[in-house]
């Protein structure tokens, strides 16, 4: 009986010692892990749980080059959410130091830097080892106890603390009621749009027909049409693309690649209504051409327009945003200032009555979101729309807008 004992204590010290090495053989790795679910989260505003598209593995790099300075591939960053995210094929990753130190940067805030300047003074790469000694420290806060029992006991108790670990990252990272929806054009078929929850507007036979003619890009034309109030033409947008909103609060993005307008009164961007059909409130954010200024002599611009209207019959809309983003003589001068226009990305915040307008551009796809204007305009929109219009202009040309990825996270207010 001793024996035997002595024996199932024997096997329960080896179980419990080979369980500790295998958590510190793991330790770095699950730093890792930390470390890029919350590089993610700063990235998107919402917590990692799938695989990422290339889409949004660019949009990533080019955040945390705009963040630090040093760059990580989009398609490493691919294959690091694949292999977090696990599945039936995973491949196992080893990201480089730098790359870690790169990733504990964007996360911590650290100082704009350069590959040489760290190389010169911090090739030590000091943010990636205070990160996973942040991380180490806390775990060996919660150490794993010595049983004495059999394996199915050490499971259980593995499972049974899994479990809760999942079930309060879940309640601190999730919103009750919060809905994500990510749209990367892929498919641009009737059925399509219908499958995910879009749906046309006022469809033109010719511009509508050509919204694929650029693969994984929906493609709008600026054709005839506004929704500014006028008395003596029909309100109206051809083929805006809009989705209902079920949520009071919101945010909302979406990028354009290569937009360049040049005439009265193109423009491309987000509608927020109230209804479909222009009579209640609405709000319009776009990149848009101005070269109106009220009888002055001034240089044509390429803005930020943020405009509110209380709807039809209610007076003229508010312009609350006017931003210029370039000049086009300067553009005619000097060509290369269009590929600061290369890539467009508009996003509207909803707190309550508070909007937060913002602005991306630039080179590169998808740098960092800079805030345009807050405004407050007591409005519920019940539907939100991509567009491209010139007004009512007929001598304007009807160009492209190539609308790449489009999100919207809803939420229930505080």
């Amino acid at each position: 009986m001793v024996g035997i004992v002595a024996e199932i204590l024997r096997n329960s010290i080896f179980e419990s010692r080979e369980l500790q090495r295998q958590t510190m053989n793991e330790l770095d790795t699950s730093a890792f892990e930390s470390l890029f679910r919350e590089a993610f989260e700063k990235c998107f505003g919402f917590p990692f749980k799938e695989s990422i598209s290339e889409t949004e593995s660019k949009l990533f790099y080019n955040r945390i080059f705009e963040g630090t300075g040093l760059v990580v591939g989009w398609k490493s960053l691919k294959n690091y959410s694949t292999f977090i995210a696990g599945g039936p094929l995973i491949k196992s990753e080893n990201p480089s130091i730098a790359t870690l130190d790169t990733l504990s940067r964007y996360v911590t805030g650290a100082p704009y830097s350069s590959e040489t300047e760290r190389k010169e003074k911090e090739s030590h790469y000091p943010y990636w080892f205070s990160y996973k000694e942040k991380i180490h420290r806390s775990l060996k806060k919660q150490p794993v106890p010595v049983k004495f029992g059999t394996r199915r006991q050490v499971i259980m108790v593995s499972v049974f603390f899994l479990i809760v670990a999942i079930t309060v990252f879940i309640r601190s990272h999730y919103k009750p009621g919060a809905l994500l929806f990510v749209e990367n054009f892929h498919h641009l078929s009737d059925s399509s749009l219908r499958e995910h929850e879009w749906f046309v507007q006022s469809p033109d036979t010719v511009f509508w027909n050509r919204r694929d003619e650029k693969k994984d890009q929906l493609t709008l034309f600026t054709i005839r049409g506004d929704n500014w109030p006028n008395t003596h033409e029909k309100i109206g947008v051809r083929n805006l693309l809009l989705r209902r909103i079920t949520k009071d609060c919101f945010e909302a993005e979406v990028h354009m690649a290569g937009f360049l307008p040049t005439e009265n009164w193109q423009q491309a961007g987000i509608l927020l209504l109230e209804d479909t059909n222009f009579t209640g409130k609405g709000i319009r954010l776009s990149v848009a051409f101005n070269d109106f200024f009220g009888g002055y002599n001034k240089p044509k611009e390429i803005i930020i327009q943020a405009i509110t209207s209380f709807g039809k019959n209610y007076g003229e809309p508010e312009e609350i945003a006017h931003q210029p983003l370039a000049f086009t003589d300067s553009i005619r001068v000097h060509p290369d200032l269009a590929k600061n226009l290369a890539s467009s990305s508009l996003k509207i915040e909803k707190d309550g009555k508070k909007f937060r307008f913002l602005y991306a551009g630039g080179s590169v796809s998808n740098p960092a979101f800079k805030e345009v204007v807050t405004h407050e305009f007591d409005m519920r929109p019940n539907y939100i729309g991509l567009f491209a219009m010139k007004g009512f202009v007929d001598s304007a040309a009807s160009i492209p807008v190539h609308f790449t990825f489009f999100r919207i996270k809803e939420n229930d207010c505080d």
